[in-house]
């Protein structure tokens, strides 16, 4: 069984931020990683993974994207912020 989680890609630290939501997170992280995948966070250059949250099924992830993605860019900050100050890229800790 795959794990949803809730996430967000940056391009650098305070940079152009990405939030999306999956069920493999480390496909999904690598994928915005290598620019694998067209659209916003390719054009964006969001490839570094700085904050994910699980969650125990993809209704329950979903709801919480819709909710951070309505947020101000200072709430998306404060959550990446709380769990990871120095904006590192979380990518290494999924592999």
């Amino acid at each position: 069984m795959r794990q949803p989680y809730v996430y967000m890609v940056a391009s650098r630290r305070n940079g152009t931020l990405y939030v999306g939501v999956t069920s493999d997170l480390p496909k999904r992280a690598y994928e915005h990683r290598e620019g694998l995948v067209d659209g916003f966070s390719k054009k964006y250059g969001c490839g570094l993974l700085v904050w994910y949250e699980p969650h125990e099924t993809m209704l329950e992830a979903i709801a919480r994207e819709k909710q951070i993605k309505a947020g101000s860019r200072a709430k998306k900050i404060a959550l990446i912020e709380n769990l990871n100050p120095g904006w590192l890229d979380l990518y290494d800790r999924l592999i």
